[in-house]
């Protein structure tokens, strides 16, 4: 079988996505089992490589010459305006560029999926791009209307996998109980089990539904969405998927006790908790967790796997894959970025990619 060929776009040049990249692909085995083709500007990743090797960077960096790249050139004033850190309208404008370059690519089928450095947000609105995100920019130009936000890590200490996602993403928490209903509960729970039987080979998957209010609104004493409407959406869910394992709605404040034991593994007194945890039979959780709104998932899944965490977009025609972290432009250019959850995002979307073309076996 050929090797999935992956875009890895550059994101904001001004933030830490070149370098986190540059660092990445260093590793060889971020190449063993994929063609990787690096969407953006040859400028800035050269510019990025000089720079790194003047500051006497102790990890090692991939050379940009002996990469592939698509280039996107800028012209020179674009260029000159670049500065690490500050985040404005030529980066944005940078950006976006690369991501719908990698995007048409892909969508001709040049590309098995695309791995995204991270942007600016408020650099895309700057450039006159009004996206929440890029996860809206790809599903815009790929056509679909079902799509969501699933992170995904898996435990240095115990091999456990987390799946967790979003019903709801970037909006205001005041309209997190005003968006949610039904029918949309029902479409991110059908793309959830689509990706875990497409992505990871789960078919009987057993899924947690957080509730949306404290202790799930204690029989609506402390708020009434899970007995109008989220029980008894559970229910009809439970009828219609019989092959699934639907728990819920289970109170947020007691979620992630489940799997944070499953990501720690189990506690010990005494010093050599890594090594025993290694050894100790994994608790009991879910295969994957259904949030209802942005902080809910994202506290947890942060808290226990910030660095190695990989944002995913699901229900695309092809894999994308993002490293669950920002563009850090207070440390941007300074040679000290962190390229942990850009290699899992790397080594992720190629799993992913095989996975969709030559289905393995299930997963745990």
């Amino acid at each position: 079988m050929r090797f999935p060929r992956l875009a890895i776009t550059l994101g904001d040049p001004a933030g830490i996505g070149p370098e986190v990249i540059l660092k990445a692909l260093a590793d060889p085995a971020m190449t063993s089992n994929c063609e990787i083709t690096i969407v953006g500007s040859r400028p800035v990743l050269e510019k990025t490589y000089q720079t790194l090797l003047a500051q006497g960077v102790s990890e090692p960096l991939a050379d940009p010459d002996r990469l592939t790249l698509l280039d996107v050139g800028l012209d020179q004033d674009t260029e000159q305006q670049l500065v690490w850190g500050q985040s404005t309208i030529v980066s944005g404008a940078a950006s976006y560029e690369y991501l719908e370059t990698a995007i048409a690519h892909a969508l001709v089928g040049d590309f098995q999926g695309i791995v995204t450095g991270p942007i600016s947000k408020s650099a895309w609105k700057a450039a006159g791009f009004h996206y929440p995100g890029q996860t809206e920019l790809l599903a815009e130009r790929a056509g679909v209307e079902r799509f969501g936000m699933l992170f995904v890590a898996r435990s240095p200490y115990t091999g456990w996998t987390l799946r967790t996602l979003l019903a709801t993403t970037h909006i205001p928490l005041a309209e997190v109980p005003k968006t949610l209903n039904a029918d949309l509960m029902t479409q991110k729970l059908e793309l959830l089990v689509e990706c875990l039987q497409q992505d990871f080979g789960l078919t009987t998957p057993t899924i947690a539904i957080a509730g949306l209010n404290p202790h799930s609104g204690e029989q609506g004493q402390l708020g009434t969405e899970e007995q109008t409407w989220l029980i008894p959406w559970l229910q009809e869910m439970r009828d219609r998927f019989p092959q699934l394992h639907l728990d819920g709605p289970i109170p947020p404040d007691t979620l992630w006790v489940n799997p944070g034991q499953a990501w720690f593994g189990p506690q010990s007194a005494n010093s050599k908790l890594k090594t025993q945890n290694s050894q100790l039979k994994t608790p009991a959780a879910a295969d994957a967790y259904l949030a209802l709104y942005h902080d809910q998932g994202l506290i947890p899944v942060k808290l226990m796997a910030f660095d190695c965490a990989v944002n995913t977009s699901i229900g695309l025609p092809f894999v994308r894959t993002s490293p669950d972290h920002g563009t850090a432009f207070d440390i941007a250019g300074q040679g000290i970025a962190d390229a942990s959850s850009m290699q899992a995002a790397i080594g992720l979307a190629a799993e992913l990619s095989r996975q969709r073309v030559q289905p393995s076996a299930p997963s745990v």
